[in-house]
């Protein structure tokens, strides 16, 4: 399993599919399936059945996972950059190539 360079809370953009372009939060990592859920972005429609907490039932939007590789992190500039790692004392950080600053 590769080590993937997105974390939850990043700031990411979307570079492929119909969601190209849009940004959003990255609010969970699925590391096993190499996929993440960006908060806003690739809505799909659920159908709920009616259940005690949903008397109603209905339909309800919710983010659907998208690949890691369709996802580039964005620096504080909001401009694409490329992740690398590096030690600062005895701790390993992740630092934006763009403006070389920690993340």
């Amino acid at each position: 399993m590769a080590k993937l360079k997105i974390k939850t809370g990043d700031q990411v953009r979307v570079t492929a599919g119909e969601n190209k372009g849009r940004e959003g939060k990255v609010m969970r990592v699925l590391i096993e399936q190499n996929k993440a859920i960006v908060e806003g972005v690739n809505l799909i429609k659920r159908h709920l059945k009616p259940s005690a907490n949903n008397p109603q039932g209905g339909i309800a939007e919710r983010e659907a996972p998208i690949h890691i590789s369709n996802l580039t992190l964005l620096d504080k500039n909001g401009k694409p950059t490329r992740v690398g790692y590096r030690m600062e004392g005895d701790k390993k950080v992740r630092f934006a190539k763009t403006t070389n600053e920690v993340i």
